[in-house]
């Protein structure tokens, strides 16, 4: 993105938007119901650094979560205590290796697969191809079957079983 007008030269913008999420689907997503909370601006993207952005962020939800805040209830009318919580982020890849410090580079890039990354290295570069991602898939999807889209082959591998948190 390029604020400025001056083609020659690359900036990064990278908006913090906080949305409240214990709304009903249809209000949620709403510019009224979104908190435009920073603009990280600079020559480039803050990488590993975005914990100094953060931080500030981070700070106020911890006490919003521990201590809470008053406020009015306009539908009760009355006051009360609310807290408030992290309940997901939503990123791009880079920006999850940068926010979860997991290394999104490489042969084993994948956050889920991990050490089963299936990838390939292109021949005629230094670029990594991640590959085999169709096991995801339910399994008679037809996709699983299609050679002449994917490599030429056809899927038979199952999708790992997910984790339950126990």
């Amino acid at each position: 993105m390029n604020p400025y007008g001056n083609l020659s030269t690359q900036h990064s913008s990278w908006p913090i938007l906080l949305v409240i999420y214990n709304l009903p689907p249809w209000l949620c997503m709403k510019r009224k119901y979104m908190i435009f909370s920073m603009m990280i601006s600079g020559p480039r993207q803050p990488g590993n650094d975005i914990d100094v952005y953060l931080s500030p962020l981070i700070e106020d939800l911890r006490k919003l979560w521990d201590e809470g805040v008053l406020v009015f209830d306009g539908f009760c009318k009355e006051t009360c205590e609310m807290h408030v919580m992290l309940f997901c982020t939503i990123n791009d890849f880079p920006a999850y290796g940068n926010l979860s410090s997991y290394n999104v580079k490489g042969h084993h890039a994948c956050p889920i697969c991990e050490e089963d990354t299936s990838y390939i290295q292109l021949k005629h570069g230094r670029k990594t191809m991640y590959t085999r991602h169709r096991h995801f898939l339910k399994p008679h999807h037809p996709y699983k079957r299609f050679k002449k889209a994917f490599n030429g082959s056809q899927e038979h591998k199952t999708t790992l079983i997910p984790l339950t948190g126990e």
